[in-house]
């Protein structure tokens, strides 16, 4: 078969992107209109803002990335884009921008679930690498701001199944990174920021207890079912809310709300706060509770991931999204991995986080099985990957 040049959209959060990808395994373009600055005064994204923000964007965003690929609307093969899970609103611009192009042009449109998206970003760049063969069964852990979720993934011919056997009761790895930040005056985003900080303090100084989880999740009806029908498989579920509190209850009782005010006035007179901005409004104390608030955090999902790789087999490990951006993950999962004989593969940075051309790859099987989207399809918020 001759190479499909599809062009994926993904609007599902906060980020714009466009991108152009061959036939699943080449990168030809890949362009992101971060909203940051628009978010950063609220300390998390603003839905309304967003979709705005995604509507003022997306004509652009395309424009640069059929640019940067020699292409045009009209020579690309196909167009996917994110159908879920994310913000209703912000998947609708993409929705809508798509299935426009792809009614005005005839062009075949294919529906991607994000997460789906994440995992074959790490595909997208071992291919690129020449590493076609992946040795089955793999385990997935797509870690993110809106997610974190383990699935057991098979492929048959070219489509690919996908089993959940761990998800988040509670708020996503992401999320609680995120929200401890803003709660220590860090700004937004704030996982990047603890990254870099938490070298820079004792990670034993606060002992933070690992979150116990002894019983289904009875306020989650998708929860009931992955158990009913996949009972083959044990479960290994996350919970971060505890930690979160944890985290506030260590900073009441320490008397640190006046320094993070000060902190947090401090960091919105700078522009662009660099790193050795925030080490010179962070003491010591602050310093210790980041780097041991990372260490907890890191190694709950490590030591889940990994027991759920001994359970189920599996011969291949994959850890994706925006968390996966993280330094000290990645260190651990590579030296734990390793010791259990477990080949881990992450994607590069930039495709760690939200982007298209994961889209686009993910496409690529839909494609040649033929398995397009009809133009009457809608954004689903929390669109579940099977």
């Amino acid at each position: 078969m001759s190479d499909a040049y599809i062009l994926g959209i993904e609007s599902s959060c906060d980020e714009t992107a466009a991108a152009v990808v061959r036939s699943g395994e080449k990168l030809i373009s890949n362009v992101v209109a971060s909203q940051i600055a628009t978010h950063q005064p609220y300390g998390g994204v603003v839905p309304e803002l967003a979709s705005r923000e995604h509507l003022r964007a997306i004509v652009p965003v395309v424009r640069q990335a059929l640019a940067e690929a020699g292409k045009t609307l009209e020579s690309v093969d196909a167009l996917a884009v994110t159908q879920g899970p994310g913000l209703a609103g912000a998947l609708l611009v993409g929705i809508s921008y798509a299935k426009a192009v792809a009614f005005a042009l005839d062009k075949p449109l294919i529906a991607v679930n994000h997460l789906e998206g994440h995992i074959h970003a790490v595909l997208l760049e071992e291919r690129q690498k020449g590493n076609c063969e992946l040795n089955f069964p793999v385990l997935a852990l797509v870690v993110s701001g809106g997610h974190t979720h383990l699935y057991l993934a098979e492929q048959q011919d070219t489509a690919w199944t996908y089993q959940n056997i761990g998800r988040t009761r509670d708020d996503a790895a992401g999320e609680a990174f995120d929200k401890v930040a803003k709660l220590l005056g860090l700004g937004y985003p704030g996982g990047p920021v603890i990254d870099k900080l938490s070298v820079h303090g004792n990670a034993m100084a606060v002992r933070f207890p690992p979150s116990q989880i002894k019983h289904p999740d009875r306020n989650d009806r998708r929860a009931k079912i992955d158990q009913d029908s996949q009972s083959d498989h044990p479960r290994f579920d996350f919970s971060y809310s505890g930690i979160k509190t944890a985290v506030l209850r260590y900073v009441e009782i320490h008397d640190m709300a006046r320094r993070i005010e000060q902190r947090r006035q401090a960091l919105s007179q700078i522009a662009k706060p660099q790193l050795k901005d925030y080490l010179a409004l962070c003491d010591s104390q602050t310093l210790d509770l980041v780097a041991s608030f990372q260490r907890a955090m890191i190694e709950d999902l490590v030591s889940k991931t990994l027991a759920a790789a001994r359970s189920c087999d599996v011969a291949t490990l994959l850890v994706t999204g925006g968390v996966a951006a993280n330094n000290e993950l990645r260190e651990r999962f590579e030296r734990d991995a390793a010791m259990e004989g477990l080949p881990v593969y992450f994607p590069s940075r930039p495709l760690a986080t939200d982007n298209a051309a994961m889209i686009a790859a993910a496409a690529y099987s839909k494609f040649l099985s033929g398995a397009f989207a009809p133009l009457d399809f809608s954004a689903e918020a929390g669109l579940a990957l099977r």
